[in-house]
């Protein structure tokens, strides 16, 4: 079992940024590949960026590509998503996963068995 704990959400203007950081208190998860996802509300969970277990691939989706960068370290057991020139249909819910199978697409939810509770991102206009 992966425990994955996410911190750094908050309110933020638009233009500025952020970071959010995903944490594997006691366990390791560098063989996983990892993911974020968010969910606005009233929309379903949507891909926003993964990385392979070494760090050598990263994916994301075209909204954020160029303004959001997904980072991992893996001697300490945390993954990163540093945002920048956030706009305000970047504010919901933002989820780390960790990949169970290791089958799938990296851009679909299905791949991942793992979850964090979310950490809340608000961008204001």
């Amino acid at each position: 079992q992966v425990q994955l704990v996410e911190s750094g959400g908050g309110l933020v203007q638009a233009g500025g940024s952020r970071r959010l950081s995903c944490a594997a208190p006691g366990r390791t998860f560098s063989r996983y590949a990892m993911g974020w996802f968010r969910q606005a509300p009233g929309k379903g969970r949507e891909f926003v960026a993964a990385i392979t277990w070494s760090g050598g691939s990263t994916y994301y989706a075209d909204s954020v590509k160029g303004r959001f960068t997904i980072s991992r370290d893996n001697a300490n057991n945390t993954m990163y998503l540093q945002m920048t020139s956030l706009k305000p249909e970047d504010t919901a819910v933002y989820y780390c996963a960790a990949e169970r199978t290791g089958t799938g697409s990296y851009y679909s939810t299905g791949r991942y068995g793992y979850w964090g509770q979310g950490t809340q991102v608000t961008v204001s206009s």
